[in-house]
C-alpha cells in the first residue's frame, strides 16, 4: 500500500489550539511550548497532528484574526528545528462541530448550505496560501463528519476543497475522513482521489467500552467500569449492554472470539482494499486509551493495533500529547510510558 511519508509515527496536540479548557492568552502560550516539540521529536516520533478550531484564526463574522495565526507559526517552526512533520487539522468549522458537549442547533446544516461551504473553502484557502509553500505540512479538512446521512454531501464538499486547495499548493497533502466520527468502515465510501495527493482518514477507539471505559461524556456509561485487554468478544458485548450496536462498534461484526491483532485487520480490512484500489496512502489521524484504563491493558491494546499498522504502514497520530483524559504526558501513564513509546 502507498505510504504517507513522513506521517507514520506522530501524535496529537489536542487541548491546545482545539478543545481548550480556556480561551486566554496565557493558557496558549504555555500549554505547548517548544520544550514539548523537542521531547515529541526525541520519542523518535515524525510528526504532529495539530487540532485547530476557526475561531483561532477568524472571527464570527469570518474576518482574519492574525493573533491566533502566532501559535500555528511557532509550531511550524519549532517542528522543522526538530524534523518533525505537521498536519493542520481544522477541528471545529463556523456552522459544524462534533463535540457532543457543544450545543449547536443543526449538525447537518453545514453540509446544506452553501454559504457555510463557502466559508470553509475561503479559509481553506487561506491556510494554504500562508502554509502551502511547505512540503513538510499536510491539511486535513474536517474532523469527524458525524451523520452517516450526508456522505455524498461531505464528500462533494471534500473534492471542491481539494480542488480548490491544488490551484494554490499542488502538491500538498489533503487528508479526507469518511461519516460516523471517521469510521474506519467508512473508508470504502471516500471518492477517488482527484490526484495523488489525497489521503484516506480514520480514527479507531475500538473495541469503544475498552478505550473509553468510564468516560463521562458517553451516555449512560457507568462510573465503576473496568475493563481488561484483551479479552473475549463476548465480555466486550456483555459490558456494552448499555451501548447501542452501533455505538458499541467493531465487536459485534467481528468474526473472532477473542481481540488480538487479526481484531484490528479484520476491521480495517475494507479500508485498506480501498485504499490500495485507489493507490491512496492510509491513515489513523486519532488512536488511544482513556486514562481510565488498566495500565498492562492498555500496553497490550496499542501493541496490537500496532503490529496492524505496521504491517500495512499505515501512518497514525496518538491522541494525545497532555491533558483531555488522554495525555500521554500526563501522570495516569508515568509507570507505562516507556513501554507505550514503541508501539506509537
Amino acid at each position: 500500500m502507498k505510504q504517507f511519508k513522513g506521517f507514520q509515527r506522530g501524535i496529537n496536540l489536542g487541548g491546545w489550539l482545539s478543545q481548550f479548557d480556556k480561551d486566554t492568552k496565557e493558557y496558549f502560550d504555555t500549554f505547548i511550548v517548544e520544550q514539548d516539540i523537542k521531547d515529541i521529536a526525541r520519542m523518535g516520533l515524525d510528526h504532529v497532528r495539530l487540532p485547530i478550531d476557526y475561531t483561532i484564526i477568524e472571527d464570527e463574522q469570518g474576518n482574519e484574526k492574525m493573533a491566533g495565526y502566532q501559535y500555528i507559526d511557532h509550531c511550524v517552526q519549532w517542528c522543522k528545528k526538530y524534523g518533525l512533520h505537521l498536519i493542520l487539522d481544522l477541528h471545529h468549522t463556523f456552522g459544524y462541530t462534533f463535540d457532543p458537549l457543544i450545543e449547536i442547533e443543526d449538525r447537518e446544516a453545514f453540509f446544506k448550505e452553501e454559504a457555510l461551504q463557502d466559508r470553509f473553502i475561503t479559509l481553506w484557502k487561506r491556510l494554504a496560501k500562508r502554509y502551502g509553500n511547505d512540503k513538510d505540512i499536510a491539511f486535513e479538512l474536517l474532523n469527524e463528519v458525524i451523520s452517516g446521512e450526508i456522505r455524498n454531501e461531505w464528500n462533494a464538499i471534500a473534492l471542491r476543497a481539494i480542488k480548490e486547495i491544488h490551484k494554490i499548493t499542488p502538491e500538498t497533502y489533503v487528508i479526507v475522513g469518511g461519516v460516523y466520527y471517521n469510521n474506519v468502515r467508512c473508508v470504502p465510501d471516500l471518492p477517488a482521489p482527484m490526484d495523488e495527493y489525497m489521503v484516506y482518514n480514520f480514527h479507531c477507539y475500538e473495541p469503544l467500552v475498552f478505550t473509553h471505559q468510564k468516560a463521562y461524556w458517553v451516555e449512560n456509561m457507568p462510573k465503576d467500569l473496568v475493563v481488561e485487554y484483551p479479552c473475549s468478544i463476548e465480555t466486550l458485548k456483555e459490558k456494552s449492554a448499555f451501548l447501542s450496536e452501533e455505538h458499541a462498534g467493531a465487536i459485534h461484526i467481528s468474526h473472532g472470539d477473542r481481540t488480538s491483532p487479526a481484531f484490528f485487520e479484520e476491521l480495517f480490512s475494507k479500508a485498506i482494499a480501498h485504499a490500495q484500489a485507489n493507490n491512496v496512502p492510509l491513515y489513523c489521524g486519532e488512536y488511544g486509551v482513556i486514562d481510565q484504563a488498566p495500565l498492562d491493558s492498555t500496553v497490550n491494546w496499542l501493541k496490537d493495533i500496532h503490529t496492524v499498522f505496521e504491517k500495512y504502514q499505515i501512518g497514525r497520530a496518538l491522541w494525545t500529547y497532555k491533558k483531555k483524559d488522554f495525555g500521554l504526558t500526563d501522570e495516569h501513564y508515568a509507570p507505562i510510558k516507556e513501554k507505550m513509546i514503541p508501539y506509537l
